[in-house]
């Protein structure tokens, strides 16, 4: 049993974890119990944190598929449009794009469900400047991906697939931790890679629709561990082991989670 003492300061608020050890979802939820004691987040902390969120998550998740802007000209490029960071033309596009479809997953999120429509708009957001006639549109095209040894679904599946996606999602989101369907919705969508391109950001958008939805901070992937997330996907993509994978994420929630707390003065087990 671990017990959680909460003692108000006037800087902030000092938490204690005692017990045994704890495994990643339960180190995630004493972190989720102890924010929820300083919650609601007032300004200028609140809009630090969402401006933190917005700004990693869309930076880290172009750069985990190859863009090159750094953070900083992210930043610059989501407050400002079109400047004159000096990348190609693509590359900020994805950057806009992905800024407008982060925005749309908070706008939705309250709604707790996770549709067909929504994960077409989604896409259609981000993709829709890069190439117009493919925005939002599942793919006509076989894909094949080099170096994974893994063969992605024909197009012709891709509709049925879908359906059952969005199936499982409605029969199975309940019996299971929030923090695992987060990441099995993530290695479903990647599987099935229903667009021509994109998959990978609309994959970590589809990631933060669902852990927001169920009260917890957005996972973020920095493309410095690529390597670790391409070895835990392609486990489960020619053996089936996601076992890994749900814990690889629960420990991106957990590192969420704890940049926050530090700003409360908690202390993290």
């Amino acid at each position: 049993m671990y017990y959680i003492y909460i003692s108000a300061l006037k800087m902030g608020v000092k938490t204690l974890f005692m017990g045994t050890a704890m495994d990643i979802y339960e180190k995630v939820e004493q972190l989720r119990t102890a924010l929820g004691a300083v919650r609601p987040f007032k300004e200028p902390k609140l809009k630090r944190l969402r401006n933190h969120y917005r700004v990693g998550l869309i930076w880290s998740s172009n750069a985990f598929e190859g863009n090159s802007l750094t953070e900083a000209e992210t930043k610059v490029v989501l407050k400002k449009g079109l400047t004159t960071v000096i990348k190609s033309l693509r590359e900020i596009h994805e950057v806009v794009g992905h800024g407008k479809a982060y925005d749309y997953v908070f706008s939705i999120f309250k709604n707790k469900e996770i549709t067909v429509e929504n994960i077409k708009a989604i896409h259609k957001l981000f993709y829709q400047v890069i190439d117009k006639d493919e925005a939002g549109v599942w793919r006509k095209d076989n894909v094949i991906v080099s170096g994974t040894g893994f063969v992605f679904p024909p197009a012709g599946e891709i509709d049925s697939l879908m359906e059952g996606l969005i199936t499982w999602i409605n029969t199975t989101r309940g019996t299971l931790h929030p923090l695992k369907f987060a990441a099995l919705l993530h290695l479903k969508f990647v599987t099935i890679h229903p667009f021509i391109g994109g998959n990978g950001q609309v994959a970590q958008l589809l990631t933060c629709l669902a852990l927001i939805q169920d009260g917890y901070v957005p996972a973020l992937i920095p493309p410095t561990i690529r390597p670790a997330y391409l070895k835990l996907l392609r486990s489960y993509q020619q053996k089936g082991a996601d076992t890994p994978f749900c814990e690889f994420v629960a420990e991106r929630v957990y590192e969420s989670h704890k940049d926050i707390a530090q700003l409360f003065n908690i202390d993290t087990p």
